[in-house]
């Protein structure tokens, strides 16, 4: 951890609490195509909302058949009367600030034409030197690609980034790239994990010791 010069964060259960308005965008597509909503308790569609790209969600929620209609009809809904249900993960912006000073920083999201109303909205976008989404590359996490590429655009090596991330999906994504994985509050198996973004803070700018294998007391 010693050589990280850059950091890559995932967008959704790291940088927002975001299930609300992830829910309620494919809900609302669902509607308008006259399917079965998903509902809050029903874990395993609810997570493929919050953590797949729109194709594969659309394929797992409707079938690959279904797809292409469900992605036109996804191009007419505006992500944008969502974005009030997204929450800002606790001491966000400070901890980016701090970040930004020392680390160039940056975003690798299986989202896709939201992310930039997202940062703007929350007045996000000048911490990161760099955006890349699902748009950017022809396959998505758990794939390696949109790290590969993010490294690119920052001009850095692989081995000189760490990826923040919450889920199986981000796991995988660094593991096949190559690249140091921190896990934000859970128990994947990571280089490093936090529960809270000031402890990357202390982490990589203050003096405070981590212990207990990478996890902060």
């Amino acid at each position: 951890m010693d050589r990280i010069k850059g950091l890559v964060f995932d967008c959704d259960g790291v940088l927002f609490e975001s299930r609300r308005a992830n829910l309620a965008y494919y809900n609302t597509i669902l509607k308008l195509l006259g399917e079965p909503t998903v509902s809050e308790d029903d874990n395993e569609r609810a997570n493929l909302c919050h953590t797949a790209a729109s194709p594969q969600v659309f394929s797992g929620l409707l079938g690959q058949h279904r797809v292409d209609d469900a992605l036109r009809i996804a191009e007419t809904v505006d992500y944008r009367q969502f974005i009030p249900c997204m929450d800002p993960e606790p001491g966000l912006k400070e901890s980016l600030s701090a970040l930004a000073r020392h680390y160039p920083l940056a975003i690798a999201t299986n989202r896709g034409f939201s992310m930039p109303q997202i940062l703007e909205h929350f007045e996000l976008l000048k911490y990161f030197a760099t955006v890349v989404t699902s748009r950017d590359v022809s396959r998505p996490k758990p794939f390696p690609d949109m790290l590969i590429e993010t490294a690119k655009r920052m001009q850095l090596s692989i081995d000189d980034l760490l990826f923040i991330g919450d889920s199986e999906l981000d796991q995988a994504a660094a593991r096949s790239a190559g690249m140091c994985f921190a896990v934000y509050r859970g128990e994947l198996e990571a280089d490093l994990a936090i529960n809270h973004h000031h402890e990357l803070v202390e982490f990589f700018i203050g003096q405070k010791p981590c212990t207990n294998g990478g996890r902060f007391e």
